[in-house]
Order: C-alpha cells, then sequence, then structure tokens
C-alpha cells in the first residue's frame, strides 16, 4: 500500500502550470498569436533596414565631389 501512495505524492509535489490550468484551444490560440506577432516584427524589421539601406544608397548618390574627395583615404597633396 505504501509503494501505491509514493507514485501518488509525486504527481501532487508537481507544480501546476498555467498550461495545465488553460484548455488546449486557448493555448493552441495564444501559441499561434505569439507566431504571429514575431513574425510581424520580424517583417517590421526587415522594412526597416531595406529603408535604411536605401536611404544610405540616396545619400551616397547624391554627394558631391567635395565629400566625395574628403571621405577618401588617399592624401592627394603628395599627387600634386
Amino acid at each position: 500500500m505504501k509503494r501505491k501512495q509514493q507514485p501518488a505524492r509525486k504527481q501532487e509535489d508537481k507544480p501546476v502550470t498555467l498550461g495545465d490550468m488553460l484548455n488546449e484551444s486557448l493555448m493552441d490560440q495564444l501559441k499561434n498569436k505569439k507566431q504571429e506577432l514575431k513574425a510581424e516584427a520580424d517583417q517590421k524589421r526587415e522594412e526597416e533596414e531595406r529603408r535604411k539601406k536605401e536611404e544610405r544608397k540616396q545619400r551616397e548618390k547624391n554627394k558631391s565631389f567635395e565629400e566625395l574627395l574628403g571621405e577618401s583615404n588617399m592624401n592627394w597633396r603628395e599627387f600634386k
């Protein structure tokens, strides 16, 4: 008899989680929503990176000769 009661105690000692308290359909809905929000955040981050890349490209395209010369690593005084 004592052996039968011990496994039952181990199951009772196990802490109850939120997932155990909610029904499965609600848990599935929450997991799906989590995946949707993660996908949406990833998409927004990718769009932001794309937009920044395009802005850098436009700034580089619109630089004047003076700005390009100033950014050059070469010492132009040596070539005079």
